[in-house]
């Protein structure tokens, strides 16, 4: 998408992003989840946007570093967090990644299909592998997208929410050879107009995500659909991966 750059999704939903996706995950369940898994309290949230995740995990005990490219995200997370406890980051996900070392490094939900190509996902995941600590883990949650045919471009026009005074639709393009899709949120409200809400990203399958994984040392300790522990089958949609160091 012409323009878009790596910080312009947090921009762009910063304002909205708690409303509209405060119930994309049992945020309970996902702490939980990995103070069973984690050797240790040290984690490393990429992609921390408001905090959705980093505050109660923060609440919970673990000590968490948080990095985003976004700064109206991060200004959202400062306001939330009141007991100043995140340790931010401003600045690239993979170039700019703490050293650590960490116990946990989470890339929440499609947080790694950011990065624009396989490239950029292999080069975080090796990062992650690196920054681990002994025991350590990365926790990867994000679409695991249904085959598509071959080449193919699909477009798609929906309403995402309608009232009588606000209207947004979601109007989306799927480049199946490059397994991207991008699109814009296109919100109508009779007090600001129209705002777009732009957002791309560059999907991998789970068995691509294995393999990049396993390049960065990394094997899969657990699978689930979601943080619920929910099984994973190919028609969940989606999977939440935890992966261990394999050396």
């Amino acid at each position: 998408m012409e323009g878009y750059e790596s910080h312009t999704y947090g921009d762009a939903f910063a304002d909205v992003y708690d409303d509209w996706y405060r119930d994309l995950s049992d945020v309970t369940a996902l702490v939980d989840l990995l103070a069973e898994f984690s050797p240790g309290r040290n984690l490393c949230e990429l992609g921390v946007g408001t905090g959705r995740l980093a505050i109660p995990l923060s609440e919970h005990g673990f000590k968490v570093t948080g990095v985003d490219s976004s700064s109206a995200m991060l200004d959202r997370l400062r306001s939330a967090d009141t007991e100043c406890s995140i340790s931010v980051v401003s600045g690239d996900m993979v170039d700019d990644m703490p050293s650590g070392p960490f116990d946990v490094v989470l890339i929440g939900f499609n947080t790694l299909f950011n990065l624009e190509s396989h490239d950029r996902q292999q080069a975080c995941l090796n990062k992650c592998s690196a920054a681990l600590t002994t025991g350590g883990i990365v926790v990867v949650e994000g679409l695991a997208p249904p085959s598509q045919p071959d080449g193919a471009t699909i477009d798609d026009v929906s309403v995402k929410s309608m009232t009588a005074t606000n209207v947004v639709l979601s109007i989306s393009r799927h480049h199946s050879a490059d397994q991207l899709v991008e699109g814009q949120f296109v919100e109508f409200t009779e007090e600001h107009g129209v705002r777009l809400r732009p957002w791309s990203i560059r999907y991998s399958s789970v068995e691509q995500l294995d393999a990049m994984a396993g390049a960065a040392g990394l094997s899969v300790v657990a699978r689930f659909a979601d943080a619920n522990r929910t099984a994973f089958d190919a028609m969940t949609g989606r999977h939440l991966t935890i992966y261990g160091r394999t050396a």
